[in-house]
């Protein structure tokens, strides 16, 4: 198991604990505040995987250069890495497709295969987390007339993100394994 995927599975937990802490406080129905609870494991599902993306493409990059660390095309290599991850945001599928292309020669994409999902479909749910991670994040659903707006990450949503999440890091782990 890569270190990458060490870290996502200590990351996703916090999704999970929120999730938790929403099934506790749940009653029906549910207090308005509860969904921010919602609104926050998605944020934190999706931080799992941005940084799994960020770590496992620096652990397969640093293996694969190891031989000329130090050396001026060993360190032009990281400090390019390293730039390029500071602009990485949002890592949807093309471009997590790019940097894993970029840096290690692979189209992980074509890895994102498992049970009834195949690459598309994969993408596809991805971009779709990724999209709401960034209404959960800049747009908070207010109360209108002391009406609360309906909830932007309904309870089963979260838990299929986290859950997607977890099938998407191992077919990527398997695919990795295999290609590098």
């Amino acid at each position: 198991m890569s270190l990458a995927k060490e870290s996502f599975e200590y990351g996703i937990k916090d999704a999970e604990e929120l999730l938790e802490h929403f099934d506790k406080m749940n009653s029906n129905p549910p207090p308005p505040n509860a969904e921010v609870l919602k609104r926050a494991g998605l944020v934190m599902a999706l931080t799992a995987w941005e940084t799994y993306v960020e770590d496992r493409v620096r652990e397969a990059l640093g293996n694969r250069i190891s031989a000329i660390r130090g050396s001026y095309a060993g360190n032009f290599i990281m400090d390019r890495f390293e730039s390029d991850i500071k602009r990485f945001n949002n890592p949807n599928a093309d471009k997590t497709k790019q940097l894993f292309k970029d840096y290690l020669g692979i189209d992980i994409t074509e890895g994102w295969e498992w049970n009834n999902t195949d690459s598309k479909k994969a993408k596809d749910l991805l971009n779709k987390w990724i999209i709401k991670r960034g209404e959960a994040v800049h747009r908070s659903k207010p109360i209108d007339n002391g009406i609360a707006s309906p909830h932007l990450v309904k309870r089963d949503e979260l838990e299929k993100t986290i859950r997607f999440l977890r099938d998407l890091v191992n077919a990527s782990e398997s695919y990795i394994e295999k290609m590098i």
